[in-house]
């Protein structure tokens, strides 16, 4: 494979976590605020100056409080930042499957079959994150089921209604595709949403990171450079897997699961371990 991503270009897609002491890892949420906020009270007391956070995507969709789970990630973060020697950079918002079908609305109007487009999307969880937002999902199939005017008019007002909440439209114009550690680290790590493909370089992986995750529990060799990769959304919500060059977070929050946080050292081991 290529030179590490590290070593290329900056990629402004990508974050590269330089110097880490530690990682906290946060999946899938899938708009349970609850669990976020009783998971964020265990997280703040363990956080020192050298760590990261990564958020590792699905913040919306499925469950029933998707805005609000926005307004609390914001409100951590201002938390974080509070505490001497932390950085922004030193947190780290990843786009999951759940963000990309949100930014895919806006341009809806440019499908061949928006309609069809749109129902699907409903399905995949956008519909909550809609309702959550104060936007009814029927006016968007009405919308698609008559003309592209109507359906532009209709996008421009599901991004008011998202934008309008303070914060919400920098979150979510600056989520990185995939991050990673860096500098002093003997074994990095990558960190992802829901997969990659082990034999394309990192630019090349696209959707791969969002609807490619059906074999990543199959993968038995690592993914030069990196000695392990953490992901945080399962299709098949199997809950907690750690194998020698993978790992999955996902233990079904938004689906009646918990919501897990896990810490990673610079040799990729996981430390702690909590669930809310």
């Amino acid at each position: 494979m290529s030179q590490p991503a590290f070593q290329r270009s900056v990629d402004f897609r990508f974050a590269a976590l330089k110097g880490a002491r530690r990682v906290w890892t946060i999946p899938s949420i899938h708009g349970e605020v609850t669990r976020l906020r009783k998971l964020h009270d265990a997280l703040i007391g363990q956080v020192k100056p050298g760590d990261r956070i990564v958020y590792l995507g699905n913040y919306v969709g499925h469950g029933d409080d998707s805005a609000p789970v926005v307004d609390e990630i914001l409100a951590f973060r201002r938390m974080v930042l509070a505490i001497a020697g932390m950085q922004p950079t030193d947190l780290v918002y990843l786009r999951g499957q759940q963000e990309e079908l949100l930014s895919r609305i806006f341009q809806l109007q440019f499908a061949s079959t928006p309609w069809m487009v749109y129902e699907w999307m409903l399905d995949q969880g956008l519909a909550n994150t809609l309702e959550s937002y104060g936007i009814d999902m029927r006016e968007g199939l009405n919308a698609a089921a008559a003309d592209v005017d109507r359906l532009a008019r209709w996008t421009h007002f599901v991004r008011h209604m998202i934008y309008r909440r303070e914060g919400h439209d920098i979150f979510y114009g600056t989520l990185k595709r995939a991050a990673f550690t860096t500098d002093n680290n003997d074994k990095p790590m990558l960190f992802v949403n829901t997969g990659v493909k082990i034999d394309l370089r990192l630019e090349d992986q696209g959707d791969r990171f969002w609807w490619g995750g059906d074999d990543f529990q199959t993968i038995t060799d690592a993914y030069d450079p990196y000695a392990r990769v953490i992901r945080g959304y399962d299709p098949q919500r199997r809950g907690l897997y750690i194998n020698c060059v993978t790992a999955t977070m996902d233990n079904g929050c938004g689906f009646g699961g918990s919501l897990t946080c896990a810490s990673w050292t610079p040799d990729a081991a996981v430390g702690q371990i909590f669930e809310a």
